[in-house]
């Protein structure tokens, strides 16, 4: 099991836990819009310059800088795909919206 995946076995097993999620639906105050599952990952990104990336200036972007490195994803790409799975460098990491 990956570092990730780990995680997100420990994140549901203390949520169950305490009584805040089961698998069967989701979180107390939580509404699920579409099932689970059915928005597909972004699971091997490509970047572009600042410049190219054709994204208004005031947009809104969640950032990632890691090890030097910086990312930057698009609020209204990750509306449509909630989760980018990415590396940078030995480290993984999951940009989610």
């Amino acid at each position: 099991m990956d570092e990730m995946s780990l995680c997100t076995a420990v994140l549901g097993l203390f949520l169950s836990a305490a009584g805040l999620w089961a698998a069967d639906r989701p979180p107390r105050g939580v509404e699920q819009i579409l099932p689970r599952g059915r928005l597909a990952a972004i699971d091997q990104p490509t970047y572009v310059g600042a410049a190219a990336a054709k994204i208004p200036d005031d947009a809104w972007v969640l950032g990632v800088f890691l090890d030097g490195e910086a990312r930057a994803f698009d609020l209204n790409l990750l509306n449509r795909h909630e989760v980018v799975n990415d590396r940078i460098g030995e480290t993984a990491y999951a940009a989610v919206w």
